[in-house]
């Protein structure tokens, strides 16, 4: 909301209030201001000049040698180049010596030989915004109204005398949408008397009544709780008054003639949109408020055809839509030069119908505006008479006697009782009920002393944000002065914050990948319903979650598995010649059990890996590396030896969907008394999907967060160095050829026991020396005690039932 300060004072009286001291007031009070701008733009020397004659310069065919009158003693000789320039008009005039914005400088100059005495301005010279100008001034000089004084200084007849303050309105506080809740917030925090318009007396009425002329019918009360209208004839279509242009254009508003501008005028004043129809053009003066029907078309002042729903709220005459309810009025009833006789509309619409309405057709206006944030209600009639003897005085219209309205109700003001006690305790203050009375006298709302300190507070209207106590006494406190509330010291214990076990785990997860040289990426919840289908083994069996209201087709589905965006976002880097990736993303999945979502669906989080291309590039000194399944196994051993599980995680071997079949495990975690738990798989993408996205070899993996946040370490546990050394034997055993070296590394280490410090594979061979069916496997161990150097009849016993345990188990033989 822009507030002219000269405009302003209309109501209230801002004598020694400097416009930046008073935008510091009202940001103390609570409603922030922007920006206070100063309409003049640093003109000095500027006045208003009269056109005396107009000759054409003798040596320039786009100049113009003009006689100005500038209330001096003498003519100015000003050679102009405008082309709308001419004898008898009004203008601004430069005289010399004067500055204009931009550090513009007016001197005494020859254009071509000619003195020129002066410039002649257009709005834009005088740092007007143009766009703001009626149309017919955008171009050229400006010309004003003929009946000013030459010599009078611009910045009188522009309203260039007056600073603008910018409100940064919060939703509540629509009563601040208008001039006259401005002044009322003014007049609170200056304590100054607040005067406001009479229309009541300054009205005429004459001729037969309205009522014989036009009637009003509403066929949806619960969304129009009231229409007035009044009836004007014998206007005279002009331009407003200068005065009001500049009001109009101090708020951002355009002026277009005197009844339009009226109406948006007496919208910024009183926060009451109003609507003026030409009512030669409404079928026998009716107006009937109802619904649109489905499909239904119109075609609205901004020339534009809208298509309408249902839901919206439609002003017609029986026969014909002529205004789309609270947003804009139709071209077909349209104010224009031969307009004799009005209809002036002043409603209240429901603001949630409007808001609807103005979203579905992308159309927003200072009426929507207002509306949506549902303005005084009880502002309907005050404002209809406030336009209509503005109408009366500047339009020359004759008002005839009577309002013609429709559902007529009227709000009550709501009473709210408040006690001294109930303020003080809430503010920590110690104020006198006298005091508080000060305050609410200031805001202009009426309250009666039930009971010692306890009043009964009329809340007016206007303040639809006040329902409650506790909004009074925020009431009390703003107008008292924040800065005027004692602090008081926090008592009582302090808890130091820190993360959660889940986000422990996963800032770990992401610095241990990170710091592997993987990159995180962040994708969407939403994805294609064909593509998000794919990779959902952790949610197997389930449902995909569908949007009811989706950006588009591609996006309509809740994902059910991360590892489809990571394809997608492989194929972007590979389409870019990025073949080489190593990716990650920790994210939830969501799933449903129902068929027909009825309730929350589930939500799950998940960790998402991939790898494609090389491990290695090619060097001088270094061949090319491609990734493969061990490389992404090992960055996942990595994650579960980092979080203490490493002994839990097993691997089998298997053929998920959409994964290469012979190239793919799925991922269990063992824990000591409990089934085993799926929490993951891995392996190579099926050919089949790999070639869909354009893909070379791609390796992926996700596991699933839930468990792993459960039985995890959420830290490192650091111990002591071994002061004991470690011994170390090697074997190779012979066994068949589907016999899992995971499942033998788990035998060990169960056979083992605590001596075991490692073990693993360092070689695997397979030939026609070995027999059909046969491979040999050879693993490293290393043996160490803690507490002593370990002997050879310990190493001895330990390692026996070590190769022991793989012949009972797997059927293993020593390789000779």
């Amino acid at each position: 909301m822009r507030v002219s300060t000269e405009w302003l004072s209309d109501y209230i009286s801002l004598e020694n209030v400097a416009p930046e001291d008073l935008a510091e007031r009202i940001t103390r009070a609570g409603i922030e201001i922007d920006v206070v701008e100063n309409r003049n733009q640093g003109i000095t020397k500027v006045v208003v000049g009269y056109v005396k004659s107009k000759e054409k310069h003798p040596d320039a065919d786009k100049l113009n040698i003009c006689k100005v009158d500038a209330g001096l003693e003498e003519e100015l000789q000003i050679v102009c180049g405008a082309k709308n320039v001419d004898a008898g008009q009004k203008v601004p005039v430069a005289m010399i010596g004067a500055k204009l914005p931009g550090g513009l400088d007016i001197k005494k100059a020859k254009l071509r030989g000619v003195l020129s005495q002066g410039m002649i301005c257009s709005a834009k010279e005088l740092g007007l915004n143009d766009k703001l100008l009626p149309k017919e001034q955008q171009e050229g000089i400006l010309v004003l109204p003929s009946d000013l004084e030459p010599g009078t200084p611009i910045e009188q007849v522009l309203g260039l005398n007056d600073h603008v303050l910018e409100l940064d309105l919060t939703p509540n506080r629509s009563d601040a949408l208008s001039m006259i809740g401005a002044a009322y917030e003014v007049s609170a925090i200056l304590g100054r008397e607040i005067t406001l318009p009479k229309p009541e007396e300054q009205l005429t009425e004459s001729g037969s009544p309205a009522a014989e002329h036009i009637s009003v019918t509403v066929n949806a009360p619960e969304l129009c709780t009231h229409y007035a209208a009044r009836y004007i004839t014998g206007v005279q279509i002009a331009s407003s008054p200068q005065w009001m242009q500049n009001r109009l254009m101090a708020a951002g508003i355009r002026p277009i003639n005197n009844i339009v501008d009226i109406t948006n005028y007496v919208m910024l004043e009183y926060g009451q949109p109003l609507h003026a129809f030409d009512a030669d053009q409404l079928a026998g003066g009716n107006i009937v408020v109802r619904t649109a029907a489905e499909g239904e078309k119109m075609v609205t002042l901004d020339g534009q055809e809208r298509k309408l729903k249902e839901t919206m709220l439609l002003i017609t005459d029986g026969e014909k839509p002529v205004a789309i309810a609270g947003v804009m009025g139709g071209e077909n009833s349209e104010v224009t030069s031969s307009t004799v006789n009005l209809l002036l509309e002043s409603a209240r619409f429901d603001g949630t119908t409007v808001r609807k309405t103005s979203r579905d057709l992308g159309l927003r206006s200072e009426s929507s505006l207002r509306f949506e944030k549902n303005v005084d209600p009880n502002a309907v009639i005050p404002a209809l008479n406030r336009a209509a003897s503005l109408i009366a005085q500047y339009a020359a219209g004759t008002v005839h006697p009577g309002i013609v309205e429709s559902a007529p109700a009227q709000t009550e003001e709501l009473v709210i009782s408040l006690s001294t006690d109930k303020v003080n305790n809430y503010l920590g203050t110690q104020l006198t009920t006298e005091e508080i009375k000060a305050i609410f006298d200031r805001l202009d709302f009426a309250y009666e002393v039930s009971s010692g300190d306890e009043l009964e507070v009329t809340v007016p209207t206007r303040r639809g944000d006040i329902t409650r106590d506790v909004d009074l006494i925020e009431e009390v406190a703003r107008l008292y002065g924040y800065d005027l509330i004692p602090t008081t010291v926090i008592e009582g214990p302090t808890t130091p914050g820190s993360f959660t076990k889940d986000q422990t785990i996963r800032r770990a997860l992401r610095a241990l990948l990170s710091n592997g040289g993987y990159h995180e990426m962040i994708s969407y919840s939403f994805v294609n319903p064909v593509r998000g289908s794919l990779f959902s083994e952790l949610t197997k069996g389930s449902h995909s979650v569908k949007l009811s209201m989706p950006m588009s087709e591609e996006q309509s589905v809740l994902r059910t598995s991360i590892l489809p965006q990571m394809l997608s976002a492989a194929e972007y880097n590979r389409n870019r010649k990025q073949d080489s990736l190593a990716l990650f993303e920790i994210g939830n999945v969501f799933y449903t059990e129902e068929e027909s979502l009825t309730k929350q669906p589930r939500e799950i989080p998940a960790l998402s890996l991939l790898l494609s291309g090389n491990r290695v590039e090619k060097q001088w000194n270094t061949t090319v590396e491609k990734v493969d399944f061990f490389d992404l196994k090992g960055a996942i051993e990595s994650i579960f030896a980092y979080l203490g599980l490493d002994k839990y995680v097993s691997y089998i071997a298997n053929e998920p969907k959409d994964f290469h079949p012979g190239r793919s495990a799925s991922i269990y975690l063992n824990i000591e008394g409990k089934d085993a738990i799926l929490i993951g798989t891995m392996g190579q993408v099926h050919p089949d999907i790999q070639n869909s996205y354009d893909l070379a070899d791609t390796y992926v993996a996700e596991l699933s967060l839930e468990a792993i946040y459960e039985y995890a370490r959420p830290a490192l546990v650091y111990r002591e160095l071994p002061r004991f050394p470690a011994v170390e034997r090697d074997i190779a055993v012979v066994v068949e050829e589907n016999v899992e070296a995971g499942a033998m590394l788990s035998a060990i280490r169960e056979s083992a026991g605590e001596l075991l410090q490692s073990v693993q594979v360092f070689d695997i061979f397979t030939g026609e020396k070995l027999g059909l069916g046969k491979k040999s496997v050879a693993l490293a161990l290393t043996y160490r005690h803690h507490e002593h150097t370990l002997t050879e009849e310990e190493i001895t016993a330990v390692h026996s039932k070590v190769v022991e345990d793989l012949s009972t188990r797997f059927g293993a033989e020593l390789r000779k």
